[in-house]
């Protein structure tokens, strides 16, 4: 059913084609992935038009130039058409650029928001100054950043080729979960669960910061964001429920 309906709106919506076409083949968007495709966009969009404008700019300044100081410039007397042309065309050009990223833009925010049916979930707890990993099988970790650069605790550690979905909440004031790497960041507020997902598909150590001002050590809240294979993931899984580092 929800296959049906994304590919109902894919014919409404650029971009969306490739996501009910990956809803019905049962494939995982990364989120990261189509972020950086669609940042990649915007900057060849406004380099564009930013070009088009700047070459315009110095065209009119050579054409234009006063050949004396006494030079009064007069502009093109232009009949009616002609003015609402110059006005409404351009508008209409750049408005269906804009509608266009926006509609990609939409079609990424459903991937973000669509948490894969095999994610593996972990329960995140953001509090004075730390952050706290619980397992679905209760397992917990933390990471303690210490004085001159120490630190003790795990962090979050994945397995490679599953999908991860954070469940968050906080215990005292905002935060915010930024895991620059995988493109995603989500604030934790008390009294409210907030969620996230991302895709790790190679072995890779990243870290996660809090992007809202906490407090006194609000530079000490990051950790360790640690993906590894599946392997070295059960291997870690099972000390950790033995009682060992």
């Amino acid at each position: 059913m929800k296959a049906r309906i994304l590919a109902v709106v894919g014919g409404l919506l650029p971009g969306m084609p490739v996501l009910a076409e990956a809803a019905e083949a049962g494939a995982i968007q990364d989120p990261a992935a189509g972020w950086d495709h669609l940042w990649n966009e915007v900057l060849i969009d406004l380099t564009v038009m930013g070009g088009v404008f700047a070459a315009l700019a110095v065209w009119w300044l050579i054409k234009y130039k006063a050949t004396s100081p006494t030079q009064i410039g007069r502009g093109p007397k232009l009949s009616r058409a002609q003015t609402w042309s110059w006005a409404l065309v351009p508008a209409f050009v750049f408005m269906a650029d804009d509608f266009f990223l926006a509609a990609k833009g939409w079609t990424l925010w459903n991937i973000y928001r669509t948490v894969p049916e095999n994610a593996m979930e972990v329960k995140v707890t953001g509090m004075m100054w730390n952050w706290q990993f619980e397992y679905e099988n209760g397992v917990t970790t933390q990471f303690y950043p210490l004085e001159e650069g120490e630190a003790k605790g795990d962090g979050l550690v994945v397995p490679v080729g599953r999908p991860v979905v954070l469940r968050m909440t906080s215990l005292d004031v905002v935060h915010s979960f930024g895991l620059t790497d995988y493109r995603v960041k989500e604030d934790l507020m008390p009294g409210r669960i907030t969620y996230i997902w991302f895709y790790p598909k190679e072995v890779k150590e990243s870290v996660v910061t809090c992007t809202e001002y906490c407090g006194m050590k609000h530079s000490y809240m990051y950790a360790p964001v640690k993906a590894v294979s599946a392997t070295d993931f059960d291997s870690w899984m099972n000390k950790k429920k033995q009682g060992g580092a």
